[in-house]
Formats: C-alpha cells, structure tokens, sequence
C-alpha cells in the first residue's frame, strides 16, 4: 500500500467516500455523515496538503482516505491542551471492500509515527458522539477517551488521544514529491473553521 497527498482531482472520490460510508452507516441506524459536508472546505484541506489517499498502487482507486491537521477545535480541547504539541485525525474512511483488513489501524500507525517524527507529542481524534462502536474500535487501538463534549452544538464531541510515537506501519510514501508540496500555512485551520461555523462534524468511521 502507498499513501500520497490528495489532489484537487480527488475530491470526487472524497465525496463519494462519505456518500458510501453514511448510506452503510444509515443502515446501521447511525445518521453519521448523513449531511453532506461542504465541498469546498474538503477542496480547502487539500491545498492546504492535509488530506491523504491510500492506494494499492498509484494508478488504482483509492482504499481510503485521511487527514491529519493541526487543527484543534476549542469546543473539545481545553487551552491547557492545545498548548500541547499534537496532529489531529479527521476523516478517516476505509472502504468496505478492506473493512476488517486492518487498514485503518495501519493509517492510525502512520499518522502517529508522522507526528512523532514531526515533533508531536499526541495523536488525537474526535469521533460520531453517538456511535459506541466506533469509541470502542479506537479504545482498542490504543487511544484513552479523555471526554465526551455535552455541548448541543457538537454532534462529534467523543474525543481520545494517544501517544504520538514511530511506527512500522507498512505504508510507503513515493519518494520525489515533498508530502508538503503545496502546503499554505492555515488554509486547512480557516477549512475547519469554517465546518465547525457551519455545524458540520470531523468524525471519522469504523474501519
């Protein structure tokens, strides 16, 4: 498996993951993701080189998606807490063609082992309130629930972190292109900003 920054290119497919993902959650009876989420603020963490795409090999469809960000939202973090050197999960989505193959615990892997490496001291992420599997399938891969938000306005307010550490997670990255390429310093932040205004949620998906 390879793992490249996303392109403009991709936001179909991106969307398509949560059109995908909300329809198999919907008949769980979990409404997660069932109110699109506005393209343009996906469109924006691309630029701004936050959004990442799992692949068998360069040329295939993507196995799923992540984005790793800075982006601590002050509903669910205290200030004491986003003192703290840390890179956020937001999005993470496996496709049900790999559900149950480990996958997504390796995306886990590589984004705390990216954190480590960039000087992070937690990975941390905040999942559907109302969607225990999910909390017990991050509680499993290591992440300590540090609250659940009691705020009406926060419908992804289940939030855990761990230690951001180096991993052998198995997930190459080609080399020739800086992960980075592309990077502007606070679009993915006025993205985020911006979803949360909008009363849209971050939460990720059972892999």
């Amino acid at each position: 498996m390879i793992i490249v920054p996303a392109q403009e290119a991709d936001l179909h497919r991106l969307l398509k993951f949560r059109k995908d993902t909300s329809v198999w959650l919907g008949a769980q009876g979990i409404d997660q993701w069932a109110k699109p989420f506005p393209a343009e603020h996906i469109l924006a963490s691309i630029r701004a080189g936050e959004v990442y795409m799992v692949k068998e090999q360069p040329d295939a469809d993507a196995a799923a998606t992540v984005t790793l960000d800075q982006d601590a939202d002050v509903r669910l973090w205290t200030a004491e807490e986003r003192t703290h050197a840390a890179r956020y999960v937001h999005k993470l989505t496996v496709d049900r063609k790999y559900a149950g193959t480990g996958l997504g615990a390796r995306i886990l892997d590589w984004a705390g082992d990216r954190a480590a490496r960039e000087g992070a001291q937690w990975l941390r992420l905040d999942a559907w309130t109302t969607n225990p599997r999910l909390h017990a399938y991050y509680e499993a891969q290591g992440f300590e629930h540090i609250r659940t938000s009691t705020n009406p306005n926060v419908v992804s307010g289940w939030v855990a972190q761990r230690p951001a550490k180096v991993a052998d997670h198995g997930l190459m990255q080609p080399t020739g292109k800086s992960p980075h390429a592309g990077h502007r310093e606070g679009a993915g932040h006025a993205a985020r900003t911006a979803a949360i205004a909008d009363g849209h949620d971050s939460g990720d998906t059972p892999p």
